[in-house]
């Protein structure tokens, strides 16, 4: 069996991610905030449900605990919680949209890194934006272009590169990012834009599935590495 981890679970391209990797036979603990919602979501899915705030080192320590002590291993870790950071530009929204967005890789990697050493074929997913890169940002023919988000895409350029440095410190597990594509979820409501999570969520299971040969220290999309 295949234990995987998704951090923000309970909806959208994590709740998607999930039914996919459980269709393929995977284990998956479903990583959600808020407890009701995150059980709610378990149960739907058939999934194993653990309380996890990837702002709160208690929380995130608990989490992996959990998992250690029932499974004495991780194979793969989809870092998916986010926020979209699209109201004002201040200290205090900076803050958290660096901690949910960014430092939160730091915070669960660090505690998923001694169960991830465990495993045969340890992968772990940054679910990443184009938000974040340089090269969509500034070039006019890409949608990336027209959207002023700084605080997302601040924070989504370092997740990514949190993603890469990783895979270099760590050789042994597969470190890769990805951009899932304009999804229509709750974070992007807003916008009215984006496709289904199922189908984003596919892009995800890609990277999430890689065996013992594939790529690390990547960022993708659906059609194979991206400039950033």
């Amino acid at each position: 069996m295949t234990v995987t981890l998704i951090t923000g679970a309970n909806k959208g391209i994590g709740f998607e991610t999930a039914k996919q990797l459980l269709a393929l036979g995977h284990v998956v603990y479903v990583g959600a905030r808020d407890a009701e919602r995150g059980e709610k979501a378990a149960a739907a899915l058939g999934a194993r449900f653990v309380q996890l705030d990837v702002t709160e080192d208690d929380s995130v320590r608990d989490a992996l605990a959990t998992i250690g002590s029932a499974e004495g291993r991780l194979d793969v870790l989809v870092h998916n919680a986010g926020i979209l950071a699209a109201g004002d530009v201040d200290g205090p929204a900076a803050l958290r949209a660096f901690d949910t967005n960014a430092v939160s890789i730091v915070r669960v990697t660090e505690a998923a890194l001694p169960l991830l050493r465990r495993s045969p074929n340890a992968t772990v997913v940054t679910v990443s934006s184009s938000m974040g890169s340089f090269w969509a940002v500034t070039n006019p023919h890409r949608p990336e272009f027209g959207f002023p988000l700084p605080l997302y895409a601040a924070s989504k350029a370092a997740a990514t590169m949190l993603t890469v440095q990783y895979a270099k410190s760590e050789p042994g597990i597969k470190f890769n990012a990805v951009e899932p594509g304009a999804t229509a979820t709750d974070m992007t409501a807003a916008f009215g834009i984006g496709r289904s999570p199922e189908e984003s969520a596919r892009v995800v299971v890609r990277l999430a599935t890689l065996g013992a040969d594939g790529p690390t220290g990547t960022f993708q999309d659906e059609t194979g590495p991206l400039n950033w």
